[in-house]
């Protein structure tokens, strides 16, 4: 299985040599927009590449704001505290993500809850949500959400659209609704990614979106806040060190952050934006290829929810146990075939250890069984 299987990736790569996980491709006019921007000399946080990136994203996404920043960490930070997360509450999210996730909580002085995913989405289970709150929590006279003893508020719920699968959004927002939480989307994975026909990032009260290299449209690091007007307004504000307008006094009226896109980077995004569309279909025909390829077999592929369209970010397969997953590491590893086990739970880590937690037993289920396989768009276009 293990060696047909490598050769099944071999083949559709068209090549011998070492095949990464997901490597960036670059066919368009990503030389084009950066040389561009290196020579109208803005290549920091104010060019026009810059607008243009956000404006594609909008157009795209249809958000009403978006703001580019750094990174998508950077993202998520700012748009935890537009939510309203401060030192001492708690964000209920899931174990089975990326660090990134629980470090912006943590950057914010507030603190994780872990709470289960559901094995068909790998995403925050509604119904785990539920069962968390309504054994350790109320909302109190100000309709506030806080621990039942009061001593510490739940500001916030913080799901991932894990490898661009889309959690389930209307479970969770309703039972953000009755809890007084603040839904903000961790769609950093699933650019292109769409619920019941509307794009993920774009259903909470903000969004945030991921371009580091790995992800399916890259500036080399980038992020991009979701947001409507007025809070799109203040995201813009806070990233740009909080500045003031003013024709030459620097005035900022708060503390603010360096988190804006330099402009050199904007312009590689807004090349790749322009090919996103067919990365999408070629990510979505390897990921019927790998469905075809195991099927019948013990390995089954993770596929979209029902109602959703997934970008296919990372094909991820779930293996019997963690003797056939370790072996099926080694295999590929060992034969220049990419492979990587999904994320250790973040419980599990010496920096949240100690945070509360729900019963995570799909979560320990599947971080000892899932396997992401090699996911590149192909560098030349499929014939």
């Amino acid at each position: 299985m293990f060696d047909s299987l490598i050769q099944f990736v071999r083949d559709f790569y068209r090549t011998s040599e070492f095949i990464p996980l997901h490597a960036p491709v670059f066919r368009g006019s990503e030389r084009k927009f950066v040389v561009e921007s290196i020579e109208s000399t803005f290549v920091s946080s104010v060019g026009a590449f810059v607008e243009r990136f956000e404006q594609q994203m909008v157009d795209y996404t249809g958000s009403p704001r978006a703001i580019a920043t750094v990174n998508g960490t950077a993202a998520l930070h700012v748009a935890l505290q537009l939510a309203g997360v401060s030192s001492g509450d708690l964000v209920i999210t899931q174990p089975l993500t990326f660090v990134a996730t629980c470090n912006a909580i943590a950057y914010c002085g507030a603190e994780p809850v872990f709470v289960d995913v559901d094995r068909e989405t790998l995403g925050l289970s509604p119904a785990a949500l539920e069962a968390w709150l309504e054994e350790h929590a109320h909302v109190d006279g100000d309709g506030v959400c806080r621990l039942k003893d009061g001593s510490r508020v739940v500001r916030a719920c913080l799901p991932m659209h894990t490898f661009g699968h889309p959690a389930d959004l209307d479970g969770l927002l309703a039972i953000c609704q009755r809890w007084s939480l603040a839904l903000v989307e961790d769609a950093a994975e699933s650019l292109g990614s769409l619920y019941k026909g509307r794009h993920t990032g774009t259903f909470g009260l903000l969004g945030i979106l991921s371009f580091n290299g790995n992800k399916i449209i890259t500036t080399g690091g980038g992020g991009m806040i979701l947001a409507g007007e007025e809070l799109g307004a203040r995201a813009k504000h806070l990233t740009t060190t909080a500045k003031k307008p003013h024709p030459f006094e620097y005035v900022h009226d708060e503390i603010g952050y360096n988190y804006r896109l330099p402009n050199i980077n904007a312009a590689l995004g807004c090349a790749q934006m322009l090919q996103l569309d067919a990365f999408i279909d070629a990510k979505r025909a390897l990921a019927s290829r790998y469905a075809e390829f195991f099927s019948g077999s013990d390995i089954e592929l993770i596929q979209e929810p029902v109602g959703c369209r997934s970008n296919y970010w990372l094909n991820a397969v779930v293996c019997e146990g963690r003797e056939q997953r370790d072996a099926l590491l080694k295999a590929t590893n060992e034969n220049g075939v990419m492979s990587r086990p999904i994320w250790q739970l973040m419980s599990h880590l010496p920096s949240f250890s100690h945070c509360r937690r729900g019963d995570l037993a799909n979560s320990e289920w599947l971080e000892a069984r899932v396997v992401n396989l090699p996911s590149s768009v192909p560098q030349e276009p499929l014939a």
